[in-house]
């Protein structure tokens, strides 16, 4: 099943969807440049801003290579590498084919596990879920840039209640793996006993020690350009802290 998710036809697929995204983002570049030009902007300041934004993006694009390199084992590298280059984010893809496969009796996420059914399934999923910011946005983002523009997005201050509700959503989404982690280790043999799975505990708690420290010097040290590298750091990290723990038992 691997070898088909990683066949030539799936690459060619893949591929040319990403390669005319790319295309689009340089016709958006070039037309922005011009645009720049037209309205007397400095065209030296202009091309630092496209070589810094170009650079400070490529640190930050570390954590979506490592959701690549997570899901190819089981859903092959075109179709990780298409949902992640596109519209895809590394939390939402993760998470979305996990709950896609255990739905369709998959004990976990694995190319041993992996049916045509199954990856269709999965592939569905991932996708169907995350096209409405886009079907949306086509209704209604017009409006929403004229309430900001008027100021009354409400995204200033505390937040709106997007914001908190994307909060509170990440909050529940923690909340559910942390409890499905202290269950796995608890269904050992006891709760003080190291028999339980107690690896996705330890590494959950390097991640967020790690994720701690970077917004501790982003917000109150004033390195706010740490936040762009928390992610990656985090992950880094947490499977830093999986292999080196792995290599103790």
């Amino acid at each position: 099943m691997l070898s088909q998710l990683n066949s030539a036809v799936m690459y060619l697929i893949c591929g040319g969807i990403v390669a005319f995204v790319a295309v689009l983002c340089l016709v958006f570049l070039i037309r922005a440049y011009r645009a720049g030009k037209a309205i007397g902007m400095d065209t030296t300041r202009m091309k630092r801003a496209i070589v810094a934004s170009a650079t400070f993006a490529l640190l930050p694009s570390v954590g979506i290579l490592l959701g690549v390199i997570a899901l190819s084992g089981s859903l092959g590298t075109p179709w990780p590498w298409l949902r992640l280059s596109v519209i895809g984010a590394l939390h939402y893809e993760t998470q979305v084919a996990q709950a896609a496969a255990e739905q369709m009796g998959m004990e976990t996420l694995s190319a041993a596990e992996m049916t045509p059914g199954g990856f269709t399934t999965i592939a569905l999923l991932m996708s169907v879920c995350i096209m409405w910011g886009m079907v949306l946005s086509i209704f209604f983002n017009k409006s929403y840039l004229k309430k900001l523009g008027a100021g009354g997005g409400g995204s200033s201050g505390s937040g709106g209640f997007g914001d908190r509700a994307m909060s509170a959503m990440f909050v529940g989404l923690v909340s559910a793996y942390i409890g499905s982690y202290i269950g796995q280790f608890v269904s050992g043999e006891g709760l003080f006993s190291l028999a339980g799975d107690w690896m996705p505990l330890a590494v959950a708690a390097v991640s967020g020690a790690v994720m701690a420290v970077f917004l501790y010097f982003g917000e109150k040290k004033g390195m706010a350009w740490l936040e762009s590298f928390s992610i990656a750091g985090s992950m880094i990290a947490g499977m830093a802290a999986a292999v080196l723990l792995s290599s103790l038992q």
